[in-house]
Parts: C-alpha cells; structure tokens; sequence
C-alpha cells in the first residue's frame, strides 16, 4: 500500500496589482517542492479575492504555467481536480498572480496537494 501524505500551500496575502499581463508571485510562502524520493498530485485549489475586480492566480510548474484560476471580483473560487497528473520529484511549484493596475486586496488561497 502506497503511503500518501498530505501537503498545503494556504494563507492570506495581500496584493497590488500590475496589470493583467503581468503575473508576479503571491508569497515566498507558496512554494513547494516534491521531494526526491516522492511524487505528488494537486487536488484541490480554492481562492478568494476582496477586491471589487476580478483576478487570476497561475500554478507554476518549474517556471512555466500548468494551471490558471480566474477568481470573480469580491468571489471565490473551489476547483476539485477531477484530473490529476502526477508532479515528479524535485518538481517546483509556485503560485503567482496577476490584477489591473493599481487593484488592491487579500487573497486567500487553499491549495491541497497529496505525496505519494
């Protein structure tokens, strides 16, 4: 039997917006390497944004995109992945985001991801 560990990348953090084309990352908190003797795959993400302009968040994967979640203005977001990939060891994710310039608000992100 596999043993399967859970992990989370959750908190609230406030933000600036640059525009939407310019994506930046959320925390040095949301950061999370699969270990070298380990695979993980990410189950949930939830998110929810103050303020009055829609945002979006981009899970990235060694540098590049793997996921985009668009969160309403003054909204939340719960995404059950109902497809999963597994994330291979010493895999980097990171979670970035991007608002029109000059939005201000707090973010608060639950992402759920399981060690296998």
């Amino acid at each position: 039997m596999i043993d399967a560990k859970p992990k989370f990348l959750n908190g609230v953090y406030s933000f600036q917006g640059s525009g939407y084309d310019k994506i930046a990352p959320v925390s040095d908190e949301l950061v999370y390497v699969v270990p070298p003797d380990k695979r993980a795959q990410l189950i949930y993400f939830r998110a929810g944004n103050s303020s009055g302009e829609m945002i979006y968040l981009v899970l990235m994967r060694a540098g590049q995109p793997m996921r985009y979640f668009p969160v309403e203005a003054k909204g939340s977001e719960h995404v059950p992945l109902a497809v999963v990939e597994d994330l291979e060891p010493d895999t980097k994710l990171e979670v970035f985001m991007a608002a029109p310039a000059g939005v201000q608000g707090s973010l608060v992100i639950d992402i759920g991801l399981l060690e296998i």
